[in-house]
């Protein structure tokens, strides 16, 4: 008999004296089994993730809860602890700074005989993103360029690094980042300012984002923000006698996304320009034909690259004054594998007639619709049998609720008269956020 067993026993003075076995209705429910490690590191990891990811948006787990999380108990911080530093976004120089310092601490004291490589938890951090952190004065951006150049050895497993474009890295940070051990496990460089230097010496090594890019062997996205061209500061003459040959190619063969802004002749580009990229598919780029090659190798990249490509974007970032270039007219028959282009103003005019065969474009993004281009674009929807879409990138719907004269007015006028002509043929008009008129 069960010592848990419930026995009912009769009065002490009761004439038949013996005990009564109460059985249950129910089976015993069983003990509840612990849930296993990576099941708990899924949940933890979802909780991290989502405070992390949309708390910027205004929902999500916020970054109190998040650290709660970490003190309900020891088993929990432990699971919960390489999740917490796996994802780092931070948005002021203080807070960036208290950070290294908690990195740079813990690599002294780290003991070498144990056999788990690198310390923690510097050896944790995957994704780095400081493209949120703004600068007030000369010195801040000083101090965070020193604070990289101390981080970046204490993180030899950074997958993903974002960076305000605003700031441009010094040769020393850049140096930090390429020569230090795990530069093979960086994916993704975003946001990287770039400015080239012309009188460097006339080596493989002198371009430090070169020498960067040629240690990330496994590299698939690259974002690359330049100077621009000014006219009024460069001359042309000179950029036509850049020498870029001694430049030797890269190893990019899993690069499948590049964006490279604001640049229009760079030793950057020379070496991405004779680089075997297989994996490339999507290239956004800010177009300079007015430009002839080789001062200018913005159309040479498209021409060359043109024919792996499936999204090519031609964009030039806003800035004051904004000196908008001209795009290649010669767009569709270098790249026949598009699936989505986006123009930028002045809008060209593409030499459709010169196609061999139907292009299979689905996707054409323009700034905005406009009545003069209305006819052109008309031109090119025979050669474009498989168009289902197009996109004004810098024009959104009005919402609900505003006055019919309010809609037919302007560009929200322009864009319902497109919507009704192409909706005849079949084809959407979709604003910046990809969404169709109500």
């Amino acid at each position: 008999m069960s010592t848990e067993s419930i026995l009912l026993q009769p009065r002490p003075y009761a004439q038949v004296s013996g005990r009564l076995l109460l059985l249950p209705l129910l089976p015993t429910r069983p003990a509840l089994k612990p849930l296993p490690s990576e099941i708990w590191w899924k949940i933890i990891g979802e909780v991290l993730d989502c405070g992390g990811q949309n708390n910027r948006r205004g929902y999500g787990v916020p970054n109190r809860a998040r650290l709660a999380l970490l003190t309900v108990c020891k088993c929990l911080k432990d699971i919960g602890l390489p999740l917490f530093y796996s994802q780092v976004n931070i948005c002021t120089i203080t807070s960036f700074e208290q950070f290294t310092t908690r990195l740079s601490d813990a690599d002294q004291k780290w003991d070498s005989i144990r056999r788990i490589p690198y310390s923690t938890p510097g050896r944790w951090v995957q994704n780095l993103d400081l493209s949120d952190l703004a600068f007030t004065s000369q010195s801040e951006a000083f101090l965070f360029d020193s604070l990289l150049t101390q981080l970046f050895p204490l993180i030899p497993f950074l997958v993903r690094l974002a960076l305000n474009p605003s700031f441009v890295l010094s040769r020393r940070a850049i140096i930090a980042l390429a020569c230090r051990e795990g530069s093979t496990y960086i994916r993704c460089l975003e946001g990287i300012s770039y400015i080239p230097l012309p009188d460097s010496p006339v080596t493989d090594n002198s371009d430090p984002l070169v020498q960067l890019l040629s240690c990330c062997v496994n590299l698939e996205e690259l974002e690359i923000i330049g100077p621009g061209l000014d006219p009024t500061e460069f001359e042309f003459s000179a950029l036509d006698n850049a020498d870029y040959s001694y430049i030797r190619p890269l190893n990019l063969q899993h690069l499948h996304t590049v964006t490279l802004l604001s640049m229009h002749s760079s030793p950057l580009m020379f070496a991405l320009l004779n680089t075997p990229l297989p994996a490339l598919r999507k290239l956004t780029l800010t177009p300079y034909d007015d430009i002839p090659y080789p001062a200018s190798l913005a159309s040479q990249f498209i021409s060359t690259l043109g024919h792996s490509l499936r999204s090519l974007l031609l964009d030039t970032p806003k800035s004051w004054p904004t000196r908008l270039h001209p795009s290649p007219a010669t767009v569709l028959r270098t790249c026949p594998n598009l699936n989505h282009l986006s123009l930028e103003n002045p809008l060209p005019i593409l030499s459709v007639h010169s196609l061999q065969k139907p292009h299979p474009l689905r996707i054409l993004s323009i700034p905005r619709p406009k009545s003069d281009y209305w006819r052109i674009l008309e031109g090119y929807l025979p050669h474009l049998p498989d168009l289902t879409a197009i996109r004004a990138r810098d024009v959104r719907w009005l919402r609900r609720g505003m006055t019919l004269h309010a809609q037919g007015a302007g560009v929200q006028g322009e864009m319902r008269e497109w919507k009704r002509r192409l909706g005849r043929r079949g084809i959407k008009v979709l604003d910046a956020d990809w969404k169709e008129c109500d």
